[in-house]
């Protein structure tokens, strides 16, 4: 009988170490697995910190910033054609407008908004960095390359002589004796003074604004002005009141590349627009906008002629 109980206390003991093995085993391998799964959830998150800084560094400092904020904004005087806000639409129009508008876009910017500046502070404007950029039908020369970077050539244009439809003048001759009006700060008024120590021209005018400018000539305060040839061919378009003409036939002087401004410290900024501008010149999208508003081959300036070289 005592051999007996004996076998059973065995065999209750071995069962007792079988359970509390086997418990032990079944929380090893428990543990074991939060483990790996909790560590497999680590890699996935450093991984994916891992492309998100990739991302970042992809880009330059400025573009990050801007995608941050959401919004690109850029100075322009406010003339239309160019960049203008639209008085019944409140919107960002023009040739500069649609162009930048389309850059932002490709490079991820849902938005971009416009500050009005007077043109002769658009690059001051720009380096005191109340602005991204300059998107204003500027001309690409060698002083203003001195100030900031310009992106490649967007198109190309020249000036144009606005006479009232009544006016003796007839050819460049006629304005020996004429008193032309510019606006500050532009190529076109440089053309005009330098015509003056010529003695193409008998005196200057200078205004602030382009629609200052045309009115001057339109209520005989003088009598033509030197502008841009878009923004003259545009104005009169629009405006059925004002008793003007373009002088014909005219060979333009001040012909020029149009670029935009960036500052000297986002050059990374810079590639990152040209390449996308180039992109747009090579699928056509350039061109098309070119030609939404009038403006035929002659204005269009390939990738390779494009190239602007910049300074710093």
């Amino acid at each position: 009988m005592k051999r007996v109980w004996k076998k059973i206390k065995v065999t209750l003991f071995s069962v007792v170490l079988m359970v509390a093995f086997t418990a032990g085993c079944s929380s090893t391998k428990s543990t074991s697995d939060d483990f790996t799964q909790a560590e497999q959830e680590t890699k996935e998150e450093s991984s994916q910190e891992a492309v998100k800084t990739e991302n970042t560094k992809d880009e330059s400092e400025l573009l990050h910033k801007i995608k941050e904020k959401g919004v690109l904004t850029v100075a322009s005087s406010n003339d239309a054609p160019f960049a203008y806000i639209d008085v019944e639409t409140g919107e960002f129009e023009g040739i500069d407008a649609v162009i930048i508008k389309e850059i932002a876009k490709r490079l991820g910017i849902p938005k971009v908004v416009m500050k009005e500046v007077a043109f002769e502070n658009l690059l001051i404007e720009l380096n005191n960095k109340t602005v991204d950029m300059v998107t204003d039908a500027m001309y690409i020369k060698d002083e203003r390359l001195q100030k900031a970077l310009f992106t490649n050539a967007w198109y190309q244009e020249g000036e144009g002589i606005i006479i009232p439809n009544d006016s003796s003048i007839t050819a460049k001759e006629d304005l020996k004796q004429a008193t032309l009006g510019g606006q500050k700060g532009t190529t076109f008024l440089e053309t005009a003074q330098a015509w003056v120590k010529e003695g193409k021209v008998k005196e200057v005018s200078i205004f602030g604004k382009q629609t200052e400018l045309m009115m001057a000539v339109n209520t005989g305060k003088i009598d033509a002005c030197i502008t841009d040839g878009i923004v003259a061919a545009y104005t009169l378009a629009q405006d059925s009141s004002l008793n003007l003409k373009i002088l014909s036939p005219y060979e333009s002087e001040a012909s020029g590349k149009i670029g935009a401004a960036i500052r000297f410290e986002d050059q990374d900024f810079l590639y990152e627009v040209n390449t996308v501008l180039d992109e747009m010149k090579e699928d056509g999208t350039l061109m098309d906008i070119l030609e939404d508003f009038g403006l035929n081959e002659d204005y269009f300036v390939d990738v390779e002629d494009g190239i602007t070289q910049n300074k710093k």
